[in-house]
Protein backbone atom coordinates (compact mmCIF):
# COMPACT_ATOMS: atom_id res chain seq x y z
CA UNK A 1 0.00 0.00 0.00
CA UNK A 2 1.45 3.59 -0.72
CA UNK A 3 2.32 5.72 1.49
CA UNK A 4 0.48 9.82 1.54
CA UNK A 5 3.53 11.76 2.14
CA UNK A 6 3.61 15.68 2.98
CA UNK A 7 7.25 16.06 0.82
CA UNK A 8 8.46 15.39 -2.35
CA UNK A 9 11.60 15.30 -4.44
CA UNK A 10 13.62 18.39 -4.57
CA UNK A 11 12.17 20.24 -1.11
CA UNK A 12 14.34 21.59 1.61
CA UNK A 13 13.88 19.61 4.92
CA UNK A 14 15.37 19.27 8.65
CA UNK A 15 15.53 16.10 10.48
CA UNK A 16 13.43 16.21 13.59
CA UNK A 17 14.64 12.80 15.01
CA UNK A 18 17.26 10.14 15.04
CA UNK A 19 21.08 10.30 14.95
CA UNK A 20 21.21 13.18 12.20
CA UNK A 21 18.71 15.66 14.12
CA UNK A 22 18.88 18.95 13.11
CA UNK A 23 20.33 18.28 10.37
CA UNK A 24 18.98 19.92 6.52
CA UNK A 25 19.14 18.61 3.34
CA UNK A 26 17.45 18.33 0.19
CA UNK A 27 15.60 15.08 -0.72
CA UNK A 28 16.88 13.45 -3.75
CA UNK A 29 14.67 10.36 -4.14
CA UNK A 30 11.01 9.28 -2.54
CA UNK A 31 10.31 5.89 -1.70
CA UNK A 32 6.22 5.54 -2.19
CA UNK A 33 5.75 1.92 -1.39
CA UNK A 34 7.95 1.78 2.19
CA UNK A 35 7.56 5.45 3.22
CA UNK A 36 11.03 6.24 3.06
CA UNK A 37 13.00 9.19 1.72
CA UNK A 38 16.53 9.89 0.94
CA UNK A 39 17.97 13.22 1.86
CA UNK A 40 21.74 14.51 0.33
CA UNK A 41 24.20 14.55 3.39
CA UNK A 42 22.08 12.50 5.81
CA UNK A 43 22.42 9.16 7.43
CA UNK A 44 25.30 7.84 5.68
CA UNK A 45 26.28 3.98 6.24
CA UNK A 46 29.13 2.39 5.38
CA UNK A 47 28.77 -0.75 2.54
CA UNK A 48 31.89 -3.37 3.22
CA UNK A 49 32.52 -4.79 -0.09
CA UNK A 50 34.64 -7.40 -1.19
CA UNK A 51 37.08 -7.94 -4.00
CA UNK A 52 35.34 -10.19 -6.82
CA UNK A 53 38.77 -11.13 -7.99
CA UNK A 54 42.39 -11.99 -7.18
CA UNK A 55 43.66 -8.51 -8.16
CA UNK A 56 41.27 -6.69 -6.43
CA UNK A 57 41.48 -5.17 -3.56
CA UNK A 58 38.09 -4.57 -1.39
CA UNK A 59 36.94 -0.94 -0.37
CA UNK A 60 34.61 0.43 2.56
CA UNK A 61 31.88 2.54 0.66
CA UNK A 62 29.96 5.19 2.18
CA UNK A 63 26.13 5.26 1.23
CA UNK A 64 22.82 7.37 2.23
CA UNK A 65 20.61 5.19 3.84
CA UNK A 66 16.69 6.19 3.68
CA UNK A 67 14.69 7.49 6.22
CA UNK A 68 10.74 7.33 7.34
CA UNK A 69 9.36 10.20 5.87
CA UNK A 70 7.84 11.40 9.29
CA UNK A 71 11.50 12.02 10.74
CA UNK A 72 11.51 15.07 8.56
CA UNK A 73 9.77 18.17 8.81
CA UNK A 74 9.74 20.34 5.21
CA UNK A 75 11.79 24.14 5.77
CA UNK A 76 9.09 26.97 4.72
CA UNK A 77 11.50 29.82 3.38
CA UNK A 78 10.99 33.02 4.63
CA UNK A 79 9.57 35.61 2.74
Amino acid sequence: KRQKMHVQIGDNVTVISGFDKNKTGEISKVYKNTGKILVKGINYKFKHIKPNTDNEVGEIKQIEAPIHHSNVKLNVPES
